[in-house]
């Protein structure tokens, strides 16, 4: 089945971010309980839209891009379901920043 986010295209200075999971295992190897799991902030951009316009018409750049590990705020954003994969949409100014590979 063909990821269906590839047919997705955000529009103005939006972006679809999928978040990435919480580790199951502890760095010892032991199995973690779901109360002991912490919410993981951070999500790979799969889509970025053109940007938005600024009051001259000019479109301004995007923050991100298509790969990036960002950190994304704990509340917000619009939850999508495609093909049983769930996803998050983000507004490129509520992107708090991008992690480097460096």
């Amino acid at each position: 089945m063909a990821a269906a986010f590839k047919r997705f295209v955000p529009l103005a200075d939006r972006i679809l971010v999928q978040k990435l999971k919480a580790d199951l295992k502890s760095a010892g190897g032991i199995l973690l309980p779901d109360s002991a799991k912490q919410e993981v902030n951070q999500g790979k951009v799969l889509a970025v839209g053109p940007g938005r316009r600024s009051p001259k018409g000019e479109i301004l750049p995007m923050g991100t891009k298509v790969g990036d590990t960002v950190i994304i705020p704990r509340y917000g954003g619009t939850e999508v379901k495609l093909e049983d994969e769930e996803y998050v949409i983000y507004r490129d100014e509520d992107i708090v920043g991008v992690i480097s590979d460096e």
